[in-house]
């Protein structure tokens, strides 16, 4: 059976999407860079170093990637401080305790950093259930590059073909077919300009999903 389950942390945990978006649009706005809407959403996935190595080479800034990268994470975590109605999506909790108490190891793997990564596990209470937490920041490529999940399927206590990755972005659910993992797309509302098609299955909410749910998936991961 199905041992080990890998989450995505943003837009499947936690939709830290909206803050994230108030950070790197001020930051453009006091780079004086105008980033497109289509441009932003293809950065989905990306680490904050992948999005301004990507943004540097664009607009041809002088500025360095590190400096860029500590000014968008001061306005982020000065905004994830303040966002009182921030909170986990709708089942995910429930889920992710259900799993925990039958057995199933749980894993993150998220593109964003270890810092921001340490803020939400430590204000949602979610370290008691994850044996992992990895940072896209440890990889010189994002998704859809799998180095992420790859890495993440070595620290699972069974083999790969044991694992499922939960993913609820284009990039993401590339990264985990493509490190050959059995991919569940989470269609939420924060995935309308994502492509999920070539997620395994896909679901529309958490409550479609339990232990017994997950144990019933061995027979597509044998067939997949």
């Amino acid at each position: 059976m199905i041992q080990t389950v890998i989450f995505d942390m943003d837009g499947v945990i936690v939709d830290t999407e909206p803050v994230h978006r108030y950070a790197y649009f001020q930051h453009f706005k006091e780079l004086n860079i105008e980033v497109s809407e289509e441009l932003y959403t293809s950065f989905t996935g990306f680490s904050t170093r992948n999005v301004f190595q990507k943004v540097k080479e664009i607009f041809g800034l002088d500025h360095e990637v590190e400096d860029l990268i500590k000014r968008k994470r001061t306005i982020f975590n000065d905004a994830f401080d303040t966002k009182k109605d921030l909170d986990l999506l709708d089942g995910v909790r429930q889920l992710i305790v259900d799993l925990h108490q039958n057995g199933i190891q749980l894993i993150l793997a998220s593109s964003a950093s270890k810092v921001t990564i340490d803020r939400v596990f430590n204000r949602f209470g979610l370290n008691p259930y994850f044996t992992h937490k990895v940072s896209g920041e440890d990889f010189p490529q994002s998704k859809p590059h799998p180095a992420i999940f790859e890495f993440a399927a070595s620290l699972s206590l069974a083999p790969k073909e044991k694992c499922i990755v939960i993913e609820d972005s284009t990039n993401g659910v590339k990264a985990a077919k493509a490190a050959g993992i059995f991919c569940v797309g989470y269609n939420s509302i924060h995935s309308e300009a994502q492509d999920l098609s070539a997620a395994d299955t896909i679901i529309d909410h958490f409550t479609e999903l339990n232990f017994e749910v997950v144990r019933q998936l061995d027979s597509k991961l044998s067939n997949n």
